[in-house]
């Protein structure tokens, strides 16, 4: 089986030796209408068999599965090599070679993470609830690598121009970390725009990961390559996914 026509995104990573990564985009898949065309969430309302068939032609390209966790926008982080399909988590860290950790995104920031050595990598689900929880911090921790020695990607997520959050995502984010307030550009009524990059960039630094990356991409204004949620509503998932060759 041969991909149909795809653009892979394929982090800068200054580093990390025989770590392999890339993120999919909306393009050379199977799914139709708003789903068109690799749509690889299965929870989003699009038809099973398309979903099966996207996923296979992804793992065509790929040294194994990847996991496919159960997001639900929390800071839980698996071994990838011991979870499951079944994981209700919000990262994944991999220890040994051809063991893929994934996350689906279309709007929430995808944080891959890996060694300088390629002894370990991570990935985290990273929207404002995960950032406030500490998934960030959670899955470096459990890479249990040297900080100083972990490289981070920001992937694709809705751009600093385009999301509109309440008082309620300020406080919550501001709460745990003062100096989140300024990734936040009051636009009256209480609403601001955010910056999901800015906030990853911070709680990296706090863990210690200075080597950071990534941060051009916005899945809002970007539909041609692109799913987000808060564009569409009714939409597909794209893939990160990272491993040690």
């Amino acid at each position: 089986m041969t991909l149909l026509t795809h653009e892979w995104i394929v982090p800068d990573w200054p580093a990390g030796a025989g770590v392999r990564a890339f993120v999919t985009t909306r393009a050379g898949g199977f799914s139709l209408g708003p789903y068109a065309s690799f749509n690889l969430g299965t929870r989003v309302g699009d038809d099973p068999a398309a979903v099966e068939r996207n996923r296979e032609l992804l793992r065509s390209v790929l040294p194994a599965h990847p996991l496919w966790l159960h997001q639900v926008h929390g800071a839980d982080v698996v071994d990838a090599a011991a979870a499951n399909a079944l994981s209700r988590a919000d990262g994944a860290v991999a220890r040994t070679r051809r063991t893929v950790c994934a996350v689906l995104t279309a709007d929430c920031l995808p944080v891959l993470l890996a060694a300088r050595d390629g002894s370990a990598v991570g990935i985290a689900h990273a929207g404002w609830r995960g950032l406030a929880a500490g998934v960030i911090e959670a899955t470096v921790a459990r890479m249990g690598v040297a900080r100083g020695a972990v490289l981070a990607w920001l992937g694709p997520g809705i751009g600093p121009g385009a999301y509109e959050v309440g008082r309620d995502v300020y406080a919550a984010l501001v709460a745990g970390s003062p100096s989140a307030a300024s990734a936040f550009a009051p636009r009256g009524d209480g609403k601001f725009l955010v910056n999901l990059y800015e906030l990853a960039r911070q709680r990296l630094a706090a863990s210690g990961v200075t080597a950071v990356t990534g941060g051009g991409f916005c899945t809002y204004t970007d539909a041609e390559r692109f799913y987000s949620y808060r564009r569409d509503r009714t939409t597909g998932r794209f893939a990160s996914l990272v491993w040690i060759d």
